[in-house]
């Protein structure tokens, strides 16, 4: 009786690891037989785990939510992982001496740099692009304003640069390979289009400044922008060929007017019900009553297709001061160190606070009806208190 039962017990827990990784559909799974001749072709970032190890449950989603990002087409890195309990000796000969390890492979070297830093998307990310860039990776090297192409733009220099005239900007980040694919065409573009002098060609790198891609909402890469006098026209979404983009420029230039009676009207965005927090202003945003709390990235795929909800979820408590409805994006700097003190690992991460103090995570379906049940319930017991 004794070894059925043991039996029995071993068969649920190995159902519940394979349950448990059943969901990562985005990273690569690599094993004995193909670490080695695979983890040279390109960049790689490796999570060297055991599935009963706490630590890596807790780091599942998150690296999920990194290969749903990165493991596309085109790009230059791979996210995969290594199951050290059924591929030892791949593990062994990486020296990992602890679960989860994680290890950055540059292309072609067999060699891996350990990630030492903070398990979350935005420390994950950035050490991404620190390795990529010592290697030189990066999109091409810009050229100066001055020379008549390419305007490369930053935090320093974008506000004042596009708050007057016509820009076409795109928006990219080094990794991404359709960005690295566009670039020879788009410096191109920059070289046709500065003749004319009417439209100014840019880019800027979202992975480096973050708070300007912001501004303009920029969810996926390499999203490419026509903006007049600092204002966003439209999102170009048509192919990326030069003579394409080149007519493109040529229709705006010549039919687009300036006015922003002319934009059209699914193009004028609504105010936002949902109250934007960032590490500045967050514990004063929540002291008082109840506050639901979105931490999200915005190129998360969970967190774009719970955003039309959440925008709803906010309409129902307008004029109700009791409650707000609250984002914060973990990918901005000012946000960083908010994200890991709240413990968000994974995204979307929704919180509830009640006076300032967290009182519960929300793990329920993220349909309208039930995440405004679930306000209310909190609301009785608030006002039971």
């Amino acid at each position: 009786m004794k070894s059925f039962v043991l039996a029995a017990t071993a068969i649920i827990l190995l159902a519940g690891i394979a349950a448990a990784h059943e969901e990562d559909v985005h990273t690569v799974q690599y094993n004995v037989d193909n670490f080695e001749d695979e983890v040279v072709k390109n960049n790689h970032f490796v999570m060297f785990y055991a599935p009963w190890c706490g630590h890596c449950k807790r780091l599942g989603p998150t690296w999920e939510e990194l290969a749903e990002m990165l493991n596309t087409e085109g790009s230059n890195v791979r996210i995969a992982k290594v199951d050290c309990t059924t591929d030892g000796d791949v593990c062994n000969a990486n020296d990992v001496t602890g679960y989860p390890t994680l290890k950055f492979f540059k292309i072609g070297e067999k060699e891996g740099t350990k990630f030492r830093g903070t398990r979350d998307l935005p420390s994950l990310t950035t050490f991404i692009n620190e390795q990529i860039n010592m290697e030189g990776h990066g999109d091409e090297v810009p050229i100066p304003k001055n020379s008549g192409g390419l305007t490369e733009l930053t935090e320093d220099n974008f506000e004042k640069f596009v708050q007057s005239g016509k820009h076409f900007i795109k928006f990219y980040a080094p990794w991404c390979g359709h960005c690295q694919k566009l670039a020879p065409v788009w410096e191109q573009l920059a070289k046709d289009i500065d003749a004319e002098g009417v439209v100014r060609i840019s880019k800027i790198d979202c992975t480096q400044y973050r708070s300007n891609c912001n501004m303009f909402d920029i969810k996926g890469y390499p999203s490419l922008l026509w903006i007049e006098d600092g204002k966003k026209v439209e999102k170009y979404q048509g192919s990326r060929g030069l003579e394409e983009l080149k007519d493109y420029v040529n229709k705006m230039v010549g039919t687009k007017s300036t006015s922003s009676d002319d934009i059209k009207e699914e193009d004028k965005e609504e105010p936002s019900s949902v109250m934007l927090l960032n590490g500045d202003d967050f514990q004063h945003g929540i002291e008082s009553g109840i506050s639901f709390v979105k931490f999200y990235a915005p190129w998360c795929g969970h967190c774009k297709r719970l955003a039309p909800t959440w925008e709803e979820l906010g309409k129902k408590f307008i004029g109700n001061p009791e409650v707000d409805i609250v984002k914060v994006d973990c990918t901005l700097e000012v946000n960083k160190q908010l994200c890991n003190d709240q413990e968000v690992e994974g995204f979307p991460t929704v919180f509830l606070y009640k006076d300032g103090k967290k009182i519960s995570e929300y793990n329920g379906n993220r349909s309208l009806e039930d995440l405004f049940d679930f306000i209310k319930k909190h609301m009785v017991e608030h006002d039971e208190l």
